[in-house]
Order: C-alpha cells, then structure tokens, then sequence
C-alpha cells in the first residue's frame, strides 16, 4: 500500500518548535524524547531496537521506506520507537526481500509518524538545543490548537529518571542454541545473557561462535543465574536512565564478586560502571547512528561503530584508577570516542569483566567490533575457579590525559 495520505500531522518540540507535515503510519498522538540517528541504512533494525523506547526517532536519511521489512531484520518482537519522523517516506518498497510496507507495519503495530518534514532542519535544531521531548499529532489531534499541543509535550514524562528495562525484556527465558546459528562443534560455553533490552543478533554472534545463550528476563537474581551453571554473564543494551536500575547494578556486583567474566554492551556498559561506583550523566543529544568512531586505546586502532545512548559513564579518562567502590579493584577506560571524548567502554584489570558503549552485533552497522564477541570468549575460556588467565590482556597500554566533556561534540557532516 502507498505511503500517500492527506491527513494533517505536525510535530511539536517542548522548546515550542513546530514542524507540520502529513500523517506516517498510525494516526492520533505520541509522546516522547526527540532524537535524530544519522544512520544511512538500517531503518528496520532501528526502529526495533529495544533501546529506542520511550523515544521519536527522527531519521536523517532522507529516504525511508525504499526495502520494505520483513521478518528477518526485526531485532526484536516488535516496534519500539514511540514515533517516527521521516522526510520522503517510499511510496512504495522495492526490494526481493520484502514482505511489506514500512507505513503498513507502523500503521498495524498502531506507532504515530510524521512525513514531509525537513529532517535536517530538525536535526540541526536538536543538535544545538538537545534532545527534548515532543510530540506527534496527526489526523484529528493535529487540528488542536499550537500552545494545547505544546502544553501536552511539556506535560510528558522526561528521559531522566524514567525505568524502562523490565518493560522491554521478555517475561520467560529462552534458549539461542549454537547448531541453529551454523556451529557445528560442541557447545564451548554456557553464558546467561540479561535481556535488559536485547536485540536479535547478539545472542546470534554468541551462538555463531559456539556458547550456547540462556537469555532471561531484566528482574533475573544473581541465585537464579548461578543456578544456570554459566561460564559468563552479560548484560545487553536497553532504554532508560540507568541510575533507575539498582537492582541489576546490585546483581552485577555479585557477578563481579563471583568472579564470573563478564561482558556488557550499552545500558550494560552503564551498568558497569555503576557497580564499579562510578556515576552516569546525561548526554546533550546522545550518539546514535551506524557512523560513530571510536578508539580502542588498548590496540590503538579507530573503528566505526553503531551507536544508540543518550547517557554516559563518568569516569576519567587518565587510567587506570582504583574503582570508586575499592573492593573491585583497579579500572580503565579501554575505548573512547573520538568525536567528543566520551567514554566507550571499561575494562576491569583485577576482575574478569570489560564493556563498551556501543553495538558490535553490526544490526545495522559495520562489523570493526565483531572481535569484541572472541575477547569475550577468550575470557571465558581463561577463567579457572573465579580467576582470569593473565596472559589475556584486555588491559589499555599507557593511558591517555582527559576529562568527561561538559557536553558531546557537534555531530555536524554525520547527517
């Protein structure tokens, strides 16, 4: 079916921006954080990203729609994204892999969009002032009169504080085996991967390499973990503020008194360094996108990575240190991004345990960080009665002078 319609919609920014355009998908109201992702491709991975909860993506590629969807590139059970801005929505898909429409899934699964409406200009306008909250109205709700909508997004809950984890995780545990991702040998590893806001594929790169993945809900306790017998723990990326999850953090720091390696991605990055007693803070506008480039201090080389947060671990950059909570040991910041100085990633030096910030599953994005799923291997292979073999060395040589930025740097040229 064609994206074509004649139903008013108009986005409204709580600054008091607006933007009109025509209806995207379901028609009525949605509220939530504006952000943009300056992703080229990938739109249905995005938009099924668990980690886009609570949120309005605006898209800055221009053209959406162009592949359709299909069952394969969903990265979880459903849409997640609370709207969806887009300037030149297909008209109609074109690709041998499509199984339909964009505008007709958005419209089934009942999320509110917007068309027709200058994504840079939106963009440019959340780069300088932040994300915010905003609103979608479309159809009847997009008559209402301006300072009525406006007062509706000012009344919207913010990103701050907001506890969303345990709303996006599965309720029952599951599975991923590795004979049904290609591996053929026997299963190298057990490993209990937290769905704090999972995608797909990251249970796939695990099984792919042979560990078989219990994957269990966000509210799992450590007693039921360690009943699972695992060789690891990981913790997957997700929405929210992480300093609403003290109990995953509190569940994590038993992990790391255990001994158990562990891995975390994302919201489990943040969660890491929370157990370790560091802080997190919100970031300006975030980094999301397939484009971001990040260094690995530990070999040296830069890799492009995706990305999808809006907040950050406080740590310094100048490392190693002792961790804020002593009991743990010494810690470094193993991978920084080189647009702003954020903090990509962790690495304990006295425990079996390191992150990142960012995606290396590549869905969508490139694969530079595929190497970060056979470190963790590694890891796991090492481990011997709650200790890690010293000859793996995740630690980062040296260390480099810094500071958490005020603010994340311009992302301007990424869209």
């Amino acid at each position: 079916m064609s994206s074509i319609t004649t139903e008013p919609a108009v986005l409204v920014l709580e600054d008091g921006r607006v933007f009109r355009g025509r209806a995207y998908g379901a028609l009525g109201t949605a509220l939530g954080e504006a952000v943009f992702s300056t992703g080229m491709t990938g739109y249905q991975e995005t938009i099924t990203d668990p980690s886009y909860a609570g949120q309005l993506v605006v898209q800055t590629a221009p053209h959406i729609g162009n592949t359709g969807v299909n069952a394969a590139d969903a990265e979880s059970r459903r849409i997640w994204v609370s709207g969806y801005v887009v300037r030149d929505a297909a008209r109609r898909p074109s690709n041998w892999r499509s199984e339909g429409s964009l505008d007709e899934q958005l419209r089934d699964q009942g999320v509110v969009g917007i068309q027709d409406v200058d994504t840079r200009a939106i963009t440019r306008h959340l780069r300088d002032r932040g994300a915010m909250r905003g609103g979608i109205f479309s159809g009847d709700a997009a008559l209402r009169p301006e300072p009525e909508l406006v007062a509706a997004v000012a009344a919207a809950e913010r990103m701050e504080g907001r506890r969303l984890a345990e709303t996006v995780s599965v309720a029952e545990s599951y599975v991923v085996e590795p004979a049904e991702h290609g591996w053929q040998g026997e299963v190298r590893h057990e490993l209990v991967a937290v769905d704090l806001g999972i995608k797909s594929m990251t249970p796939h790169r695990f099984a792919e390499r042979g560990v078989r993945v219990h994957v269990v809900p966000a509210d799992t306790t450590f007693e039921q973990i360690r009943a699972l017998g695992p060789r690891g723990v990981f913790f997957s990326n997700g929405p929210g503020d992480p300093a609403t999850a003290e109990r995953q953090v509190e569940t994590l720091r038993q992990v790391l008194r255990a001994g158990i390696p562990f891995f975390g991605i994302c919201f489990g990055n943040q969660l890491l360094g929370r157990a370790l007693g560091f802080g997190t803070y919100k970031l300006v506008f975030g980094h999301r996108g397939i484009n971001q480039p990040v260094l690995d201090r530990r070999t040296g080389r830069v890799e492009i990575t995706a990305h999808n947060h809006g907040f950050a671990v406080d740590a310094p950059l100048d490392g190693p240190v002792t961790a804020p909570l002593e009991e743990f040991g010494d810690v470094e910041v193993s991978h920084v991004c080189l647009n702003d100085d954020v903090v990509e990633g962790l690495n304990c030096r006295d425990l079996p345990a390191f992150s990142v910030q960012y995606h290396p599953e590549a869905a969508a994005g490139p694969h530079d960080a595929s190497y970060l799923f056979g470190r963790f291997i590694e890891l796991m292979d090492s481990h011997r009665d709650g200790r890690a073999d010293p000859t793996i060395d995740n630690a980062v040589p040296g260390g480099a002078q810094g500071a958490r930025p005020d603010r994340d740097a311009s992302t301007e040229g990424q869209h």
